[in-house]
């Protein structure tokens, strides 16, 4: 038949064109310079490699911009060179995979396709309800996921200690600095008084 395919008839199923050679002659229309024009930098081997940003040498646009302050210390997580990431589990994602009296790891969550990677933290975060007991351990966990698994009976326990924040600087709030002021003006006149009292001992 001559629909058949043998090794005389086998062609791709669409036509390949080869790519255009370049200095091969005047009369090939990519002759001479090739394309690239007379010297310069964009002329030379290589010169099309260049990493994204490169200007020639000159300062990028990148350096030449001020910058903001922020984003560079490890106070600034997460954000900034500092940056943590933690897998987020939810209590609805709990009450529709495992069974009242199992036990949640994150071997047991890898294993039934709740997280990626155990080799990253998880995190057990309060969106949807929780009804069944279970026995609960990750690496963090919110406020109200904790609340609603103590509510259904279960039991949750850290893998890590939950980092202490910073107390916040009062002092530079407008509300602050009136509750600071208040007591320093009825300390004085105690002071005064004591004063008083001193030289008239004396």
């Amino acid at each position: 038949m001559a629909g058949d395919l043998n090794l005389s008839n086998l062609k791709p199923a669409q036509a390949r064109k080869d790519r255009k050679r370049v200095g091969r002659g005047m009369g090939s229309g990519k002759g001479r310079y090739s394309g690239r024009g007379i010297k310069g930098q964009k002329s030379r081997s290589g010169s099309h490699a260049m990493r994204a940003g490169f200007e020639g040498g000159q300062m990028p646009l990148y350096m030449r911009t001020a910058k903001l302050r922020g984003n560079t210390s490890a106070d600034a997580m997460p954000v900034g060179p500092f940056r943590t990431y933690t897998q987020p589990v939810n209590l609805r994602d709990l009450e529709a995979r495992f069974d009242v009296g199992e036990e949640v790891t994150p071997e047991s969550l890898k294993a039934k396709g709740l997280i990626r990677s155990i080799r990253k933290d998880v995190k057990l975060l309060g969106v949807g309800e929780l009804t069944k007991k279970l026995t609960i351990t990750v690496h963090g966990a919110s406020a109200t996921a904790r609340e609603k698994v103590e509510a259904a009976g279960g039991t949750l326990t850290l893998l890590k200690e939950p980092k202490q924040r910073k107390p916040k600087n009062m002092k530079r709030r407008p509300e602050g600095r009136t509750k600071d002021a208040t007591p320093e003006a009825d300390e004085a006149p105690e002071t005064a008084e004591a004063t008083e009292t001193a030289e008239s001992e004396s």
